[in-house]
């Protein structure tokens, strides 16, 4: 689909930085505007005036939650909008050798981000999505708030003379975090079991042994229920689990994971793969065969963790519950 005009918002907590071309003119402009409902229809009114909206192109990243409300009103008005993971902006940056940072500088970034590289059309998520990743950010939050407080805890105990009132303010404040931390995942649950748009796919992740609810919530909030996955090996690499190979020459490195993808996803699929190297008899032959190869405890959970995501892609693109007894083209498992 042509597109005429290209624009890059540059976004914070109360303005926005717009930078807007006209590719068939080549006339471009700037101006700020507020984080508030009626200056995003004035912009949405200037823009179509010079193109209609599927000619419109608006490329933003996604900073915190600030992005929503303005990428989700674009999108109902029929403008095309992508949403950058801000390390894509910075890489292209870096590429075209620009070291300016300012909201002037970025918005312009992001327009020419648009022009030239042409991502993906964003499409919001069902409100479910938008329920279970709050309440996981604020799960989170609280986990890393217990720690912090485990920690004082621990420092304060080895006091010479630790003082009995800050012991007691301190395990109660714990007691209190793993009360909160407790419903929020009995929430979780509850929301999950509800009637919803990924009810579907949360009936058909449950069938796979080794799939808790916390983390069926993360495979879905992460990856939209695999929408933004075409096949198994994008949502592997999603979520940070891709071994990298490194080589130079005639040297060869090690192989690794991480340094990318989804954090919160890959830990939540690594303590799956504890679970699921035990209880689930098809990986867990599987993690045993890769341990009698010789490979790291640690780098068969990795692999069970990978094994995991591509099941699950399978199970919610393909409409399937998981059957163990399964084995592609009749071959063993590997």
């Amino acid at each position: 689909m042509p597109i005429h005009l290209f624009v890059g918002a540059d976004i914070a907590a109360e303005t926005i930085q717009i930078d807007w071309y006209d590719e068939a003119t080549g006339h471009s402009a700037q101006l700020s505007l507020r984080q508030q409902r009626g200056d995003f229809a004035h912009l949405i009114q200037d823009l179509i005036r010079q193109a209609v909206p599927s000619d419109i192109h608006v490329v933003m990243e996604a900073t915190g939650n600030y992005w929503m409300s303005f990428a989700d009103v674009l999108h109902q008005a029929g403008l095309r909008v992508s949403v950058l993971n801000p390390s894509q902006a910075k890489h292209f940056a870096q590429a075209r050798l620009q070291r300016t940072k300012t909201d002037r500088a970025d918005a312009t970034l992001l327009r020419e981000y648009g022009r030239v590289m042409q991502p993906d059309e964003w499409t919001p998520p069902p409100p479910i999505c938008q329920q279970l990743q709050q309440y996981l950010n604020r799960r989170d939050d609280l986990i890393q708030m217990r720690t912090a407080e485990h920690n004082r805890l621990h420092a304060l105990q080895r006091h010479a003379c630790p003082q009995p009132d800050l012991l007691a303010q301190l395990s109660e404040h714990i007691a209190t975090l793993k009360a909160h931390i407790r419903h929020l995942e009995q929430t979780i649950q509850a929301l999950l079991l509800s009637d919803h748009d990924w009810a579907q796919a949360t009936r058909r992740l449950r069938t796979l042994k080794g799939l808790g609810y916390l983390t069926i919530a993360r495979i879905l909030t992460s990856t939209h229920a695999f929408a933004r996955c075409t096949c198994p090996e994008e949502a592997v690499a999603f979520a940070g689990l891709a071994p990298h190979p490194r080589e130079s020459g005639k040297w060869t490195g090690k192989r690794s994971v991480g340094g990318g993808g989804q954090a919160a996803l890959r830990q939540a699929l690594y303590m799956a793969a504890l679970s699921a190297a035990r209880f689930n008899p098809r990986l867990r032959v599987f993690y045993q065969h890769l341990l009698q190869r010789g490979k790291l405890e640690k780098v068969a959970l990795c692999a069970v963790a990978r094994k995991l995501l591509h099941i699950a892609w399978a199970l919610v693109v393909k409409q399937r519950d998981f059957d163990p007894n399964w084995v592609p083209n009749s071959q063993p498992v590997s």
